[in-house]
């Protein structure tokens, strides 16, 4: 994970627009916003349903690209890179968690956090470091609590346990940055707090640099920095 002290912008983007097509007609979404992330910084994204939000975190994550604009990564511009390039990069150094949990309901808690590592390696490679990979994915599960859950399936844990797994699964691949959409929005109250220490505790106690997006200014209090979205802009800083 990044060093809290490494100095300079991790993760930063330069006039970004992006629109969509609604019916007869354009939806701007994104209206030219300027971000960044330093390392080992922790960043709450904010504001209301349709600002732009959850779209300005999926350009970041190479989800999707921008209509005008860039993005830049570790002082590499990656928004108009190769699709193998960004599949990497979102293999290696991007995290991401997700109000939904997307695990694979047929594999268990152990094999869902292994599964960005499987994907990297070719059958020889993981071969030669799944024990390594099994004994990282276990230090992550218990880590956050779900030692006695590695043979579980996801219809045998709780909203958060399963979350849970979603974060143990973004950081299995250590990525430089860790992007969160509303991470808690399926949570009760108890469970939400839980994931919510958890995110911090890996910009306090690990460096790890992280984005955070949510409609709720109370969690976002918890980060060090708030942006504030607005119809597709930054309205304050």
């Amino acid at each position: 994970m990044t060093d809290k002290a490494a100095p300079g912008p991790l993760l930063s983007v330069h006039g970004i627009r992006k629109n969509y097509r609604s019916g007869g007609g354009i939806l701007e979404v994104l209206r030219g916003i300027n971000f960044q992330l330093e390392s080992g910084g922790f960043v709450a994204i904010v504001g209301q349903s349709g600002s732009g939000k959850s779209t300005l975190l999926h350009l970041m994550g190479l989800l999707d690209a921008p209509d005008e604009g860039e993005v830049w990564l570790g002082g590499e511009r990656v928004d108009n890179v190769s699709a193998t390039r960004r599949d990497r990069l979102r293999n290696t150094a991007i995290g991401m968690v997700f109000q939904a949990y997307h695990l694979l309901p047929e594999l268990t808690a152990l094999e869902n956090v292994l599964a960005p590592l499987m994907v990297r390696h070719g059958i020889a490679a993981w071969l030669r470091t799944r024990g390594e990979a099994h004994d990282q994915a276990r230090r992550l599960l218990d880590r956050f609590g779900l030692g006695q859950r590695l043979r579980h399936k996801p219809r045998q844990l709780s909203g958060g346990e399963m979350q849970r797994v979603a974060i143990a699964r973004a950081l299995v691949t250590q990525p430089r940055v860790l992007l969160a959409d509303e991470p808690t929005g399926n949570l009760d109250e108890a469970s939400g707090a839980g994931i919510l220490d958890a995110i911090c505790e890996l910009n306090r106690r690990d460096g790890l640099s992280i984005v955070l997006v949510t409609h709720d200014t109370a969690i976002a209090g918890r980060a060090d920095r708030i942006v504030r979205l607005a119809a597709g802009r930054v309205e304050l800083v």
